[in-house]
């Protein structure tokens, strides 16, 4: 399994031989949101824990961008990040490829309504986690089970 840990610190000395400042600061930054959660925690950190602070690290970038751009303001800083982050991350899963699975997760759990949702995105979650908005599954099935 990766560990992310290891591949920012390198990414990081890379960052500082080139002399890339931006580069460089972002990289501290996640370093620093790693770093939080061990000692609100106290524990160290699994690989698992790295992904799920770089998937809300993306989420909130996303979630900054999408507000600025509501705002009229450059959201160029945020985009920088978040494209920062995503080359960290798993490979995203494809629409289609997302789709597949919600088909399959509503056929094996029987779900037939919105209200059997929660059924599906818990079945759906685990093959999904990190490698595909937490958002854009759920948009998925919601479309799958109400027939749209």
């Amino acid at each position: 399994m990766a560990d992310y840990k290891d591949k920012l610190m390198a990414a990081l000395k890379e960052a500082m031989k080139n002399k890339d400042n931006q580069r460089r600061d972002t990289i501290r930054l996640l370093q620093a949101a790693f770093k939080q959660v061990e000692v609100d925690t106290r524990k160290e950190l699994s690989a698992d824990d790295e992904l799920d602070i770089l998937t809300k690290e993306a989420k909130k970038r996303r979630e900054s961008i999408d507000e600025l751009e509501k705002a009229g303001r450059d959201s160029g800083e945020e985009q920088y990040e978040l494209d920062l982050i995503t080359e960290f991350l798993p490979k995203q899963m494809t629409e289609d490829e997302i789709r597949e699975l919600a088909k399959q997760a509503i056929a094996e759990t029987g779900a037939k309504e919105q209200r059997d949702m929660g059924r599906v995105m818990g079945k759906l979650s685990p093959q999904t986690k990190g490698k595909a908005d937490g958002k854009l599954v759920s948009t998925i099935v919601r479309e799958l089970l109400t027939g749209g």
